[in-house]
């Protein structure tokens, strides 16, 4: 239902959960619907978000990270063996490879 009007208050009328998601339902129609024209887009997010949570783990267990280039290398080993997994590999394999020289074997 749309909010009551009441005469007292000025501005917007607060909207309802509800109303909010349907308003942003109809404004991105085109973003939220756009892996049924392309079935290369995923149907959610999930894989991105479950990328970032092991970097927030990571900050919420030690507090933060120590240096700038610290935190820069451990962003590039996880986006390796995140690389590493989303083709099938396991980690341990990947870090070895990679440790002998042999890098691109993720994306064979």
């Amino acid at each position: 239902p749309l909010p009551e009007v009441t005469t007292k208050k000025r501005g917007r009328k607060k909207k309802t959960k509800v109303l909010n998601l349907i308003d942003r339902l109809v404004n991105y129609k085109a973003s939220v619907c756009l892996f049924i024209k392309n079935l290369c887009v995923p149907f959610d997010n999930n894989l991105a978000e479950r990328d970032l949570r092991m970097i927030k783990v990571k900050t919420k267990v030690s507090g933060c990270f120590r240096s700038e280039e610290g935190a820069q290398e451990y962003l590039t080993i996880m986006s390796y063996i995140g690389t590493a997994h989303k083709h099938g590999i396991n980690a341990f394999t990947a870090i070895r490879e990679a440790l002998l020289g042999n890098s691109d074997i993720i994306f064979n």
